[in-house]
This record gives structure tokens, sequence and C-alpha cells, in this order.
């Protein structure tokens, strides 16, 4: 009678909570790119979970979801969409900082908490401003990946004497993010020259070259590809897409292109990947691999469960973003026990989240805002299709495959 009596409160209990106002939430993401398709699945993963467990403040989650289909105008109008149709009470999701240039003078309209997930440039930092108490940033922006990179490729250099770093190129796509990349490298070579910074110790030389990414219309990058052929650098570096990637490869290829380390730096890589001949020995920038299983257990969950949702793995980084996206707010609503804004930013403040990432995620300024996230990027590569932990060197998973495999046989 007893257990009866547990199970039927349980039910009237769950069936008060859903029948209360839910918490919405409005998530702005590319679903036609695999990073916002990614990101969220994840997102509704993190939803349905914290609904199963019972909800925030006696209330459910809702989450809803808008495609900024990578355009600027698009991604405005769906900030706007959620504030004033949906009435959502915070914004979450993004990434393209140029989407999110155009994004941030209706979000300083409306003034909701909003938990960003992507965007890397300084200049949507910028644009954000010092005052903005409601914006809450996880990913590094550009100068942070920049100088997390440096200092990466100095110690792998340090480790294995073999590698020598002091050319250095980068292709970036000429949208806000890779033209915010250049820039940000340019003054990394400037505190070089001076023998200041995280690069001074591999970084004598520096060239940047645009182009024109897949993802926005273009994904001829033969002539880039050949001024880097020309200038033979140590350390080849693309800043674009993930429809850049396989096409890039396969023209590098064409043009006999075979640096000593060949990077990719996209927000995230196209699923399989690692199945083509061509990714081999390629080296990328990411906050995430899914070795990272083995040291945190919230990543190992967040992966089974992911699997297990939607039969697919997890292919980039901006999944586990997403995910930590949802329980980083839940964490901070928790904590506050009320939506009211002001306690509520105070709470998430506070908050220290184990995240999927690997690593804790709390809140402390960066260059312009309060609130900044993650502050570094890890550098993987791929080896035998799956990408392994090269830097940091405590979390390495294999050693560094170097030089870069020639196109003979691939």
């Amino acid at each position: 009678m007893k257990k009866v009596l547990f199970v039927s409160l349980v039910v009237v209990v769950a069936s008060l909570m859903f029948a209360a106002t839910p918490i919405k939430i409005g998530a702005v993401v590319p679903l036609g790119d695999i990073t916002g398709d990614q990101s969220a699945k994840a997102m509704k993963l993190a939803v349905e979970e914290i609904n199963a467990a019972g909800g925030l403040l006696g209330r459910p989650l809702e989450l809803i979801v808008v495609d900024s289909e990578l355009k600027p105008e698009k991604g405005a109008a769906a900030i706007e969409k959620l504030a004033t149709v949906d009435k959502v009470d915070f914004f979450v999701g993004g990434m393209a900082s140029s989407v999110h240039l155009a994004q941030i003078p209706v979000m300083k309209r409306y003034q909701k908490i909003t938990i960003w997930s992507g965007a890397a440039s300084y200049l949507c930092e910028n644009a954000v401003g010092p005052d903005a108490d409601w914006y809450f940033h996880l990913h590094p922006w550009d100068y942070q990946q920049g100088a997390s990179y440096g200092l990466g490729w100095t110690e792998l250099a340090e480790a294995y004497p073999d590698i020598v770093l002091e050319k250095i190129f980068l292709a970036y796509e000429e949208g806000g993010f890779g033209t915010a990349s250049h820039e940000s490298y340019l003054v990394l070579q400037a505190q070089a020259d001076q023998g200041e910074g995280t690069w001074a110790a591999v970084m004598d030389d520096y060239m940047g070259v645009s182009f024109k990414s897949a993802a926005l219309g273009g994904g001829d990058y033969r002539a880039m590809l050949q001024q880097a052929k020309t200038y033979d650098p140590d350390l080849f570096v693309w800043a674009g897409y993930d429809a850049d990637a396989l096409p890039m490869l396969q023209q590098a290829k064409e043009v006999g292109f075979a640096p000593k380390f060949f990077v990719g730096a996209p927000p995230g890589w196209p699923a399989h990947f690692g199945d083509s001949p061509l990714a081999e020995g390629v080296t990328l920038y990411g906050m995430w691999a899914p070795t990272i299983n083995k040291v945190s257990p919230t990543a190992e969950h967040f992966w089974n469960a992911y699997i297990e949702k939607y039969d697919e793995e997890p292919a980039t980084y901006f999944a586990p973003l997403g995910y930590t996206n949802i329980y980083f707010l839940a964490e901070g609503i928790k904590a506050a026990g009320t939506l009211e804004k002001a306690a509520l930013i105070k709470a998430l403040e506070e908050v220290e989240y184990a995240s999927p990432i690997g690593e804790v995620l709390k809140m402390a300024p960066s260059n312009v805002i309060n609130h900044q996230g993650f502050t570094a990027q890890k550098i993987l590569q791929w080896q035998g299709g799956e990408q392994q932990v090269i830097w940091p060197l405590d979390l390495k998973t294999a050693e560094p495959m170097y030089p870069f495999p020639s196109w003979e046989g691939r």
C-alpha cells in the first residue's frame, strides 16, 4: 500500500510540475551546419534530463530553437522573435561571430540573461561592452585561443626536439571569425617580435591570407594554397568552417602542398571526417575530444547519453558545449532559487560546473566583459580515424605525428 501511495504521489507531483508555466529558453544556432545541429541536439538532451529529474523551481524547461542559417540578418531576427513572440526567459546558443555581431544590438535592447556558447571574435566582445552584466560567454575569445595555442606549440617543441616551428601561415575566412583571428595573430606576432607573449619562442615570421569559405559561397582555395606553398611554413593553420575541411585538403593535395603541420581550426568538423585517408595526420584545435571521456565522468555520461538518444557520435565540441550551455544555466537557477535577474546573475557568477569539456566552468573577467568562461583550446590530431590529444601534455593520448605525412598513396 505504501509503495502505491508513493508512486501516486510522484505522479501527482510530476503532473503539477508540468502543469506549471515552463521556463522558456530560446536558442539560436545554424541547424544546417554540424555545429548547430549537434549543439541543438545536446541542448535538447540536457533539457530532457533536467525535466526528468523534476525540472527547476517546480517548473519544466522548454527549449525553443531557431535556425540562424549562418546569416547575420536571420540570427538577429531570431533573437527578436524569441523575445517578442515566444517571450523566452533566456537566450542561449550561438555560432559564428559575424552572426553574433548582428544579434548583439537586439540582445542589448532586451537585456535578458544570455549564456552564449559561440562567437570567438573580439569584435563581439567589444560590441557587448563592459556593462552588460546579463551576458555570459562560454567560448574562448580569439586572443585567448591564440595565446593558448602559442603555449601549446612551445611546450610541444620543448618536449619533442625534432619539432621546429618558426614560420606561421594563417589562411582565414574573410568574414568576422577569420578576420578577427588574423588580427589576433598580428598582435601575437608583434609581441613575439619583442620577445613577449606565448608565441615568442616559436614565431619568427607570420603571413596571413584570406579565402572565401565554402559555407558562404566560396570553396576555391588554390590561390591561397599556392601562396602558402611558396611561403613554406612550419605551421599552416586555416580558420574557416566544416564545409572547408575536405575540399581544402583535396586542393592541397592537388597543388602538392604538405606543410610540416597541417592544422584546421573550424568550430566543427564534418561527420566521419576521420574516415577519409586525407585526414590522417591533420592537426586540429578543439575544446574537446572523445578521449576526454577517460578523465571526466560528466563527459562519459554525455557521450553515452547522446549516442543512445541520437544513434550518432558527437563530432564537434559544440555538442558538449551546447549541453554545458543548458546545465550551467540550470545550476545557476538552482543556486539562486529564483529567476529574479540580479539574484540569478550573482548565482551564475559563483557556479562551478564540472563540464563534459573536461574542465570546470567558472566565470571570470576577460579583456572587456565580466563573465567569461573557458579560455583555452586543446591541440588534437587525427590518427587512425580518431582525434587524439597531443596537448596539453598531461592529457596526451598519443605521440604527435610529425611531420605531416606526404600525399603519396592517399
